[in-house]
């Protein structure tokens, strides 16, 4: 490998300012951290020191050449420096020394580290190209001369290196990618895509040839082939709901969060290519499950079956409560206050319209959790419990039409999803032992049949609890006011801007979206609140980047656009790559100032019908103008925190 290979631009400082052998080798040790050649400076530095220990590595003639083969080392690579009044390192002839390449080198694999110090030992005997290296007047100049010097020295060389390599390539190339992707967040708006995008430009820095299909709100895009499937390395699923698994049979495969996708996409990509996940297996008809039951935690399998439901129930309350809301807009309350919604013909249309979606909310919430489970044979079973949840059914009002019935809300098609989603699986485990030639009953007689007869049963016993449950919470919403959803309000606009997108997050969503289900103003306040809180992160960082300018890049600012239309878009997982990299200062101003806008939008009385939408949904958020005043309010007040709290760029 030539030196200009490993020696990139920004690993090398001219006329640089130190004095001491320990400033020169923390310089050169620092260079390498910067363009990522190690991953652990004191473990890098503790490798030098003990090639040190072993003897000087400054040869004579100005010339210092430090190096070491250290498991801290992440690619193979060269820093250097120029120092015109020299150093003490000790060298041979006594002589400062002014010239210093340190060469850092992977303890696993080739000895590359040998033949780089082999050539420059080489080339740097040359008094007139060690006096060109010290008089360049930039740093190209003196790359260039590298160049022109190692080219001279090993051209010929070189060349035939390159052409015996590539010959050595042709027959091992083979058709197709070296790695597939499967990526997949609830919502399937943001982290799928951040976490393809991850993959695909590390798949590009290392050389690695990756597809990534992407199960995102509008489908499934970029879908693999079964040829790509068959002609692959390995598989990467970075997923937090269930995906289409059975293709995938005897392949190994890697499954992940999706944020795993985000932030360790080169230990993925590179586990990936030597094969180094479990080969899958696929058993009977589950062709959604993403892992057997032994590979994840239980809690795991219960949030992905959640979430499951939840990103499909979405697109139901979305379009339904859009349409319930502009009917309200449409409506005149003087007609009949007591049929609001309705008095109008326009009115009653999206009234009507909107209701109709949004009522499939509860069933399908069920009956996606339990397909979760089960898969196909668990959905009718579902969508039935969740329904005789949602209607509130029990064993009275079946013989009495009389008894007054009460919904068992969002807690029972809960329960209802994942009862009927495990009674499959049973029905599973039991049948299991029956003749082969009975298989096709089995899913189409046995588990529907059998599934509704159990889950009707035991959700008409259970039904009454879940009505009084529900009528509880229903009422304890109906009493907020004042303080209570003051408070409220900051705890649930702070956990949108915890992990913006993590458990706390997605906790404080799912308990807005089954807050709609009662469809009453503290439920329609309570999601308002939880949108705002959410829209804030990515806003504040962006206002922070145009006030602050000394504490951001250019880059930064460059981006704070992007991030402030993600904000107004509702995609708080805009603001993820500045909480990685500032997590301590980030992450506190995002919060409060979240809180403070989910304070606010209690306080002030707005309300939302809708689950998502950001922007586009407030002609329909009840008190706009104020719901827009919490917004700049909660996003102001992380910027100035943010802003305070960060460093200034230079002392950085």
């Amino acid at each position: 490998m030539r030196i200009v290979d490993l020696l990139k631009k920004e690993a090398v400082v001219l006329n640089a300012d130190v004095s001491e052998k320990e400033q020169m080798l923390d310089l050169l040790v620092d260079l390498h951290k910067k363009v990522g050649n190690i991953e652990d400076k004191e473990a890098f530095k503790a490798g030098i020191m003990k090639r040190e220990s072993e003897g000087p590595t400054a040869i004579a003639e100005g010339i210092c050449i430090p190096h070491s083969k250290n498991d801290a080392v992440i690619k193979p690579g060269i820093a250097a420096i120029t120092v015109p009044g020299g150093v003490d390192c000790e060298a041979l002839d006594g002589e400062p020394s002014n010239l210093f390449f340190m060469i850092a080198a992977p303890a696993e694999g080739s000895d590359v580290h040998l033949e780089a110090l082999s050539r420059l030992s080489t080339i740097l005997m040359d008094p007139a190209f060690r006096e060109k290296l010290l008089s360049a007047k930039d740093v190209e100049a003196f790359l260039a001369a590298i160049d022109e010097k190692e080219t001279e020295k090993y051209g010929e060389e070189d060349k035939a290196a390159q052409v015996e390599e590539a010959a050595a390539e042709v027959p091992a190339k083979k058709s197709g990618y070296q790695v597939l992707a499967v990526t997949a967040c609830p919502t399937g708006i943001a982290h799928t895509y951040m976490a393809a995008e991850a993959l695909e430009e590390k798949g590009k820095e290392l050389g690695i040839s990756i597809k990534v299909e992407t199960n995102g709100s509008g489908g499934a895009k970029n879908i693999l082939t079964q040829e790509e499937i068959d002609a692959c390395d390995g598989i990467i699923i970075a997923a937090d709901k269930n995906v289409e698994m059975a293709r995938f049979d005897g392949k190994p495969v890697i499954k992940v969060k999706v944020s795993d996708g985000i932030h360790k996409s080169q230990e993925l990509i590179e586990r990936a290519v030597k094969g180094d996940g479990p080969i899958y297996h696929h058993e009977g008809g589950k062709a959604a499950s993403t892992s057997s039951d032994g590979d994840e935690s239980f809690g795991r399998q219960i949030y992905k079956h959640l979430m499951n439901g939840v990103s499909h129930m979405l697109p139901f309350v979305i379009g339904g409560g859009i349409l319930i809301a502009i009917a309200f807009l449409l409506d005149d309350y003087s007609i009949d206050p007591s049929n609001f919604g309705m008095n109008t013909p326009a009115a009653a249309f999206f009234k009507t319209a909107g209701g109709v979606a949004f009522n499939f909310m509860l069933p399908i919430l069920a009956g996606f959790i339990a397909m979760s489970i089960a898969d196909r044979p668990g959905l009718m079973v579902g969508f039935v419990g969740g329904s005789v949840a949602s209607a509130g059914t029990t064993f009275a009002s079946c013989f009495n039409p009389d008894v007054t019935v009460i919904s068992g809300g969002f807690l029972g098609a809960l329960f209802a999803g994942f009862l009927a989603g495990y009674l499959v699986l049973a029905l599973e485990k039991i049948t299991e032992k029956m003749p082969d030639s009975m298989d096709g009953l089995r899913p189409m007689l046995i588990y529907p049949v059998v599934g509704l007869l159990l889950i009707s049963v035991i959700m008409f016993a259970i039904n009454p609890f879940f009505s009084w449950l529900n009528q509880l919470l229903a009422d304890a919403l109906n009493s907020l006011s004042g303080a209570n959803s003051i408070l409220l309000g900051v705890i649930l606009g702070g956990m949108m801007s915890i992990d913006m997108g993590g458990p706390f997050n997605k906790a404080a969503y799912v308990f807005g979206t089954a807050s709609l289900a009662y469809q009453t103003e503290a439920g329609y306040m309570i999601m308002a609140a939880v949108m705002v809180g959410g829209m804030v992160p990515p806003i504040a960082i962006a206002i922070s980047s145009w006030v602050f300018k000394n504490k951001f890049t250019d880059n930064d600012r460059k981006t704070a656009p992007v991030n402030a239309i993600m904000g107004l878009c509702f995609i708080s997982e805009a603001a993820i790559p500045y909480a990685a990299g500032d997590p301590l200062h980030v992450i506190p101003s995002c919060v409060i100032g979240s809180a403070v806008a989910g304070a606010l939008s209690m306080a002030f009385k707005c309300t939302l019908m809708a689950p998502h939408g950001g922007i586009f949904v407030f002609p329909v958020v009840g008190h706009a103008l104020m719901y827009i005043i919490a917004l700049l309010i909660g996003s102001i007040v992380g910027a100035i925190m943010f802003g305070l709290l960060r460093k200034p760029i230079e002392s950085k």
